[in-house]
Order: structure tokens, then sequence, then C-alpha cells
């Protein structure tokens, strides 16, 4: 069975309600795929309970080790340093990465006044993502905009 692991921040309900649907979606798409989503690991996730941080490490880093493709959510202010860590567990074990970027500033990139507006200080329309990391996503997998395209490249990854 091919396996996928899911990284995204887990913290705020928001993100773990978001996580859930977006894995629903792809267990739906992909029955015969097993997916580790973290925030379902209760054993390391459990907020009422305790794992220390070498037990995130170990549990976390075998299932993406033991898996054919990594999802990765890189939205947010800056990447969540977690999924940036598996990012780079991956890229380095030659797991190859889809990334999820959604973050709507993106659009309208032919917009002139867009452009114009990278010359004043402050003043850019544009989203920042950290180079490396998304350079880690691209030389060993995927860069996309939407779920439906996630969950439309996940075929090419589990062959």
């Amino acid at each position: 069975m091919k396996k996928l692991y899911f990284a995204s921040p887990l913290f705020s309900n928001m993100e773990y309600r978001y996580n859930a649907s977006v894995v629903a979606d792809i267990r739906k798409a992909y029955p015969d795929l097993a997916v580790y989503l973290p925030q379902e690991q209760g054993d390391i996730n459990d907020k009422n309970s305790y794992a220390d941080s070498m037990m995130i490490a170990k549990l976390d880093t075998e299932a993406l080790l033991a898996s054919d493709v990594l999802v990765a959510v890189i939205d947010g202010i800056t990447i969540d340093a977690g999924v940036a860590s598996e990012i780079g567990v991956a890229y380095q074990a030659g797991i190859p990465v889809i990334g999820l970027y959604t973050d709507s500033r993106q659009q309208g990139f032919n917009n002139q006044k867009k452009h114009d507006a990278l010359a004043q200080l402050g003043e850019s329309q544009f989203s920042y993502v950290n180079l490396y990391t998304v350079g880690l996503i691209k030389l060993n997998g995927v860069l996309v905009d939407r779920e439906d395209l996630m969950i439309a490249e996940i075929a090419d990854f589990i062959k």
C-alpha cells in the first residue's frame, strides 16, 4: 500500500479543521492510499497529554521516511517550522514533495500597479515564502496553488 504524509500547521482550530477536511478529500480520491496526518496521532499530539521533543521527532520522522510522497502546506506568515523540517527530511531522503501554497496575494501577478508598488518601501502586494524551502520542494516535486491540483498531482507520485 502506498503512503502519504500530510505536513501542515496543526495548532489552531482553523488549521486542525482545514487539515481534516483536505485529508478527507485525499482519502476519498485515493481510498487505497494510507494517509498519515500528524494531528491524528494521539500519542504525540493530544495536547492534554505529554510528548517530549524526541518522541514527536521520532514518530513523525519514522512515518515520513516510510512514505512515498509528502504533501506540505506552506501557507502562513512564514512556513511552519515543523513543516519546513519535514520538507528537509523528505528532500534528503529522496521522497517527492507536493507543496501547497494557496496564498491569495499571489493573484494579480500581471497587474502593473502591483509591480509598480514594489518600488515603494513596505508596499509589496505579494506574499513572501522562503526560497530555500520552496527550492527543496521544486527540486524533488511540485508546487501548486489549489487543493484540487494537489489531489490530482498525488496520482503522479504513487504510481
